[in-house]
């Protein structure tokens, strides 16, 4: 008969097992987002009239079945719902990691990790800090720091980014960005179950990688391009 310590301590796997999934399951939820999101911003490079026809396309996808905007507040509520699973995991499964190791290393050890691992939970700060500056610039608020007008996006991307600290702020967040992508990609293929061999675990590595770069870097040029007058009212 199983002892109650064996027991709890079945649950606690499990508990933890589960709490990995839903982080994996809402990082892809965030994956997917961040690539449409990449694409529509890359419509600066079309010009003002592109930008803006695809920004007015987004709040008139549904109608009439659905009314102004509803496609982007359900969007919204499943993007909401998702940051609150990924971070009350992270957190959770943080507070375990920190209970269970009562004793600190005297020498820390990085084999079989990477840089990015040792990002995550700051870069993860650093990130939902981002992302309420994100919708107060963009989104809820719409700061223009130059003092322009803000009901047209095109005008409000180009007068955020033509501040060089902004976007400063912005290709930091990139960065952090890109390295919580990289190391996350691949703690979710391994929470899936997808890292059993060496060849599966290359590519998992080489999938964060690519997926990274192609997110971090697509994100980035817009904001350079901005800054370096390429895109321009």
């Amino acid at each position: 008969m199983a002892t109650p310590t064996l027991v709890k301590g079945a649950r606690a796997s499990r508990s933890t097992i589960a709490l990995k999934i839903l982080m994996a399951g809402s990082g892809i939820v965030f994956i997917v987002f961040v690539l449409l999101h990449m694409y529509g911003n890359l419509k600066a490079f079309s010009g003002h009239d592109a930008y803006n026809t695809y920004a007015e396309h987004l709040r008139e996808i549904g109608e009439p079945m659905l009314p102004h905007e509803g496609v982007l507040w359900i969007l919204r509520v499943v993007l909401l719902g998702s940051l609150i699973v990924h971070v009350y995991a992270a957190v959770t499964l943080w507070r375990r990691a920190k209970r269970a190791r009562t004793i600190k290393y005297q020498v820390k050890r990085r084999s079989g990790s990477t840089n990015a691992s040792h990002l995550m939970r700051w870069g993860g700060l650093t990130l939902l800090l981002f992302i309420v500056w994100h919708l107060l610039n963009f989104t809820v608020g719409k700061v223009n720091v130059q003092g322009g007008p803000t009901n047209d996006p095109y005008n409000l991307l180009v007068d955020s980014f033509d501040v060089w600290w902004l976007t400063l702020i912005y290709l930091v967040a990139m960065a952090m960005l890109g390295a919580h992508l990289h190391h996350g990609i691949w703690s979710a293929a391994q929470t899936l179950g997808y890292t059993n061999s060496a060849r599966s675990r290359t590519v998992a590595k080489q999938t964060g990688f690519v997926v990274a770069v192609i997110i971090a870097g697509g994100f980035s040029l817009v904001p350079i391009f901005v800054l370096a007058g390429v895109i321009t009212k």
